[in-house]
């Protein structure tokens, strides 16, 4: 349970308040700007912090991340740890549980020196108070999910928009301080919310305007209105023209592979005319761009390659008498190959469905087995700001160029990040490289997540840093809250010199 204080008219009332609080054993909780005045044995509003005895004590731990040694220990990991000082070789501080520069003027919490192959290397941990950040969402699929710059919403909240659909691919964009902030109150709880859980790996039911129903979780398949998706697309129709033209030749007379972006038809296709293949005659609706390459078939849903047909013959506009035959051998089928019919014109040219051949249903299986799993990518994106650059150097512009210099290496919970180009730090970490639990939330309302920034310590002390907070990594044996986890073998290792 928290409270808040209220505004004083003198400096003599104000006195008299924080009076009464330390006669109530009441601690003021300065980690974030919500200041809560925390009673003994309760928490804060984030649940991070708690008076415990009178004093202000974070409750999670501070994790360090172990990697074994070359003989395949992994010297501090478990409950066997005799406090015997800390390996620099295989031991990587990072920010989760290691508290925020908050208020603006504090050097980050932890900043610890290490020698690696006899360079003595520094990481400065903190933990950032985030408003200005989001979540990018990829969620493998061909499936309509709702028109561009449609709301995306959680309870009736609007916590983000449709993007660009990429390649085999529906995009969203959640969060951003316009929702945490920028709305209503209530908008900005269910925003920080959702953000939280999925940044967690929890999963969290999404509505778009005009759209599905989508329940999505980093790393598991979407679940598109009750329908768990399997497959993402091998490639657009004109791809998988290419990609299987040689091994329909001599089985069908024409492919017509359906997509909601480019629909292939191989007679037409380029791949087609190279193995010389006889024109059918058959004519799909749409634009037609290139040869055998067809724009807007049909509308976008959830049907045949993403689009709102179930019959697939409904994007045949015409067949020509003068060029089709009777008994043209015709199969239509999906990007993933999860649609797929087989047809065989009769004497009016009128197509009718066939029993698949072995050789064509082969084909169709192995359009499926080279389609990836679909599965939903969760990207955490944020600016490190300058009271956090600021925790970390007296002159935070030298921590951004030295950034941009690749001389100091950014992560965030041990994980690589992406920095994007242009001013500032602002990064990208895929949540599904960060270990379990590595976010929090503040109730102003916004994200708390872990970055490192590791360099050589010559170059932190030229950069201008708080070389007085400097402190050996052995000295973390006495910290009550350390918890040692198992490197992630598929991320880099951060104490490894840069290449600049």
């Amino acid at each position: 349970m928290t409270e808040t204080r209220q505004s004083t008219d003198t400096p003599d009332a104000e006195a008299l308040a924080h009076a009464r609080d330390r006669d109530a054993g009441i601690v003021t909780c300065d980690a974030c700007p919500v200041l809560c005045r925390i009673r003994p044995g309760r928490t804060g509003a984030c649940d991070r912090y708690g008076n415990i005895e009178g004093r202000l004590t974070r409750l999670d731990p501070f994790v360090i991340a172990a990697r074994a040694g070359k003989d395949g220990v992994i010297p501090f990991l478990g409950a066997d740890w005799d406090g015997s000082p800390l390996s620099g070789a295989t031991a990587f501080v990072t920010g989760i549980g290691a508290g925020t520069t908050y208020p603006d003027y504090k050097p980050a919490p932890f900043i610890v020196a290490s020698e690696i192959d006899g360079v003595d290397m520094v990481t400065v941990v903190t933990e950032g108070i985030f408003s200005y950040c989001g979540l990018k969402l990829k969620i493998d699929t061909d499936r309509f999910l709702g028109p561009e710059c449609a709301p995306v919403r959680v309870r009736g909240e609007q916590v983000g928009h449709v993007t660009t659909a990429e390649y085999g691919s529906q995009m969203l964009s959640l969060g951003g301080v316009r929702h945490l902030t920028g709305g209503s109150k209530k908008e900005g709880q269910v925003t920080c919310e959702t953000l939280l859980t999925l940044a967690n790996k929890g999963a969290v039911e999404l509505a778009i305007d005009g759209g599905a129903h989508v329940v999505v979780q980093a790393g598991a398949a979407p679940i598109i209105d009750g329908v768990r998706e399997e497959r993402m697309r091998v490639g657009c129709g004109s791809a998988t023209i290419g990609i299987f033209a040689r091994q329909w030749f001599g089985h069908a007379d024409e492919v017509i592979v359906v997509d909601d972006h480019i629909t292939g038809v191989l007679t037409e296709h380029q791949a087609g005319r190279f193995l010389d293949m006889r024109p059918s005659g058959i004519r799909v609706r749409g634009r037609r761009s290139t040869p055998g390459r067809y724009f807007q078939v049909a509308n976008p849903g959830t049907g045949w390659g993403g689009t709102d047909i179930t019959d697939p013959l409904e994007i045949i506009e015409r067949i020509d008498p003068k060029i089709a035959w009777p008994g043209l051998r015709l199969l239509m089928v999906s990007t993933t190959g999860e649609h797929a019919e087989w047809y065989v014109l009769d004497e009016t040219l009128t197509p009718r469905p066939a029993p698949m051949p072995p050789g064509i249903a082969a084909v169709v299986e192995r359009i499926g087995e080279n389609c990836e799993p679909a599965l939903v990518s969760v990207l955490f994106m944020a600016g490190a700001g300058g009271s956090l650059r600021a925790g970390v150097t007296d002159n935070p512009v030298r921590l951004t160029r030295s950034v941009r210099r690749e001389v100091t290496r950014v992560t965030s919970g041990g994980a690589p990040v992406f920095v994007w180009p242009g001013g500032g730090i602002t990064y990208m970490v895929d949540v599904r490289a960060m270990p379990d639990g590595s976010f929090g939330s503040v109730p102003t309302p916004a994200l708390v997540a872990p970055i490192e920034f590791t360099l050589p310590l010559a170059d932190y002390a030229a950069m201008g840093g708080h070389m007085d907070r400097v402190r050996p990594l052995a000295s973390l044996r006495t910290e009550a809250r350390l918890k040692a986890i198992p490197w992630d073998a598929a991320n880099p290792w951060p104490l490894e010199r840069s290449p600049a």
